[in-house]
């Protein structure tokens, strides 16, 4: 039998997804620490062995948390699991801590505003000597600590890091899929959440089960349009990280997005505080790349104009559907 290559994992971030996450890790038999900014976080990690705030009613066994990030990097890899938009702060914070050839995993699903840039490109940026991964695809944090089956894709440049990190965190309930195609992954995992947005407005506004299904086909085929001009393998995109995870975000209000959504559809105002819901600064952002790249991409066109106050949804689901006739695949 392989030895696995990384025993030790740290996880950086504890909110839903990291606790989740460094769940997945213990449960294949890896040494597991968190890493947290908020105190309260670590000393009820520490103290009741649950994260109330974020994971309520999972039990967290041997699992300790510290504020340290020093102490928290003395890992083999490193799953870097907070928001799109502090990935860089952490990143940069990380790095001097990091051991050489000890990889970075990417676990957030966003684009950066202001750069454009993809997780990954902002490593570079950040963290430039540490190899980089990425955790991407369907997989609600609830379901995943809870030990329910999901199957996630890990993408490395370098195949042989996907391999062993998949073979690092596999388990009876967790099935990773080795990946080499960065871009597409990436782009899937973000531009989901904006369709996500999407379908809960359709939700929220009751507009039925066809039309959520007609915005998911054709929002799938705006994720595809973008992810092939900027270099990515079309079968990627019908992959876990790309169809898998649109059609589960978009499957109701489990996701932030969805929910943040449904709110819009319900009349909610698109300017109260949603700092967890990735889709809002994503949508802008993938909206100008489209348009840098000359992509047409209405559905996300109409989400960023509406998450920016700029459109109302009547007038957006208007202009969609008046939109000129054409054949399905242009």
């Amino acid at each position: 039998m392989t030895a696995v290559r990384y025993q030790r994992i740290a996880v950086l971030g504890g909110g839903a997804w990291g606790t989740a996450l460094a769940v997945v890790a213990a449960r294949a038999g890896r040494a597991v620490r968190i890493w947290a900014r908020d105190p309260d976080v670590v000393a009820a990690i520490d103290q009741s062995r649950e994260n109330p705030r974020y994971l309520p009613d999972i039990t967290l066994d041997h699992i300790p948390a510290t504020t340290n990030i020093g102490a928290a990097l003395r890992a083999d890899a490193v799953l870097l699991a907070v928001p799109a938009q502090a990935t860089r702060s952490v990143a940069a914070i990380a790095a001097p801590y990091l051991a050489e050839g000890h990889p970075l995993v990417i676990c957030a699903k966003g684009l950066e505003t202001g750069t454009a840039k993809r997780m990954s490109e902002v490593l570079a940026d950040a963290a430039p000597d540490a190899p980089v991964a990425v955790l991407s695809g369907p997989g609600f944090a609830t379901d995943v600590a809870q030990g329910l089956p999901t199957a996630v894709t890990i993408a490395a440049s370098d195949e042989r890091l996907a391999r062993d990190l998949c073979q690092s965190l596999a388990s009876r309930s967790f099935r990773p899929y080795a990946e080499t195609d960065l871009i597409g992954v990436e782009l899937g995992g973000a531009v989901k959440n904006v369709l996500a947005i999407a379908a809960g407005i359709v939700a929220g506004r009751r507009l039925g089960a066809s039309a959520l299904a007609a915005l998911i086909a054709r929002g799938f085929a705006e994720m595809r349009r973008l992810a092939a001009a900027l270099g990515a393998r079309a079968e990627t995109l019908m992959g876990l990280s790309g169809l898998g995870d649109l059609v589960l975000t978009c499957s109701g209000p489990q996701s932030r997005n969805f929910a943040y959504g449904q709110m819009l559809g319900e009349g909610g105002d698109p300017n109260d505080d949603h700092p967890l819901v990735e889709g809002i600064a994503t949508a802008s952002v993938a909206r100008d790349l489209a348009r840098r790249h000359r992509i047409a991409m209405p559905i996300v066109d109409a989400v960023a104009a509406i998450v920016g106050g700029n459109l109302t949804i009547d007038a957006a689901i208007e202009a969609l559907m008046t939109r000129p006739l054409k054949h399905e695949t242009e």
